[in-house]
């Protein structure tokens, strides 16, 4: 029987379903990141086959997946494509080098240089951090002077929030589609209902409706895993009226107990099985 380990800062349901469905497939190791140090080189237990990295921390997440790829143990998901899928803008950037269709964007570096963006948009604008999750630092931005007031708050922030990542506000019919893909194809979607307001995030109130997937939202979830570079990941895909889908962001941590809850699909099976694939090849 494989050995798998997962890594993990808070034990969400989601964890804690992942850790149920690995139990009957592997021998498994659970490593608490905030509660042990995790030795370069040196697996836990005395050997790793494979880990599966579930921090919710960007930061946790790739470093320790990092450390995994030095037991020698198959990743899922690997440090860089984690990367990759943490950061909002190299997601973008990598979905448009395979042809991915996307919402319009643009990257500024000073306040008047977003200003200057925002108006190439057009008003409304989405003013979002590179790195954040659950619809954090997202602002939907009306004119000039608040598209130059967040800005400037961003500025004194520093940090990654001094890249002023702006991208055109989608008028979606109040939902964006969630599709869970693993190991090169989608095994569950659902739609994410907003209560009010434009953010949809299932964090934030959204309610989870079952959706049946077509052949184009199929193929353009598994595309951006494929650009990406993720095995395991929630694709958020959004419908625009004249373009049709675009893709909005690319998880590699996802959170999938509403679209359970509301698809029945067993998606940390799915997850599990395919950590099982990977320990073993």
């Amino acid at each position: 029987m494989p050995r798998v380990a997962m890594l993990y800062d808070v034990a969400r349901l989601e964890e804690k379903m992942l850790a149920a469905e690995l139990r009957g497939r592997a021998e498994l190791e659970l490593v608490h990141l905030p509660s042990q140090p995790l030795r370069l080189g040196e697996p836990p237990g005395g050997g790793v086959d494979a880990a599966l990295v579930r921090a919710i921390s960007l930061y946790r997440a790739v470093s320790s997946a990092a450390v995994a790829e030095s037991w020698g143990a198959a990743v899922v998901n690997p440090p860089v494509p984690l990367m990759a899928a943490g950061d909002k803008l190299l997601t973008q950037a990598l979905l448009e080098r395979r042809g991915i269709p996307t919402p319009r964007a643009l990257v500024a570096y000073t306040p008047e240089a977003a200003v200057e963006a925002a108006g190439e948009l057009g008003y409304p604008v989405v003013f979002k951090p590179t790195v954040g999750s659950w619809g954090r630092l997202a602002a939907l931005a009306g004119d000039g002077e608040a598209v130059r007031s967040i800005a400037e708050h961003r500025e004194a922030l520093g940090g990654p929030y001094k890249v002023h990542y702006l991208q055109e506000y989608v008028r979606k019919p109040g939902r964006d589609l969630r599709v869970i893909c693993v190991g090169g194809r989608a095994v569950a979607a659902a739609y994410r209902v907003s209560p009010g307001g434009w953010l949809t995030n299932a964090a934030r109130g959204a309610r989870s409706i079952p959706a049946r997937l077509d052949g184009e939202a199929e193929e353009l979830a598994v595309g951006a895993c494929e650009a990406v570079g993720v095995e395991v990941a929630g694709v958020d895909l959004v419908e625009d009226p004249e373009r049709g889908y675009l893709v909005l962001e690319v998880n590699g941590v996802p959170e999938f107990k509403s679209l359970t809850s509301a698809t029945g699909v067993n998606v940390a099976a799915s997850i599990a099985e395919h950590v099982v694939w990977r320990a073993r090849v």
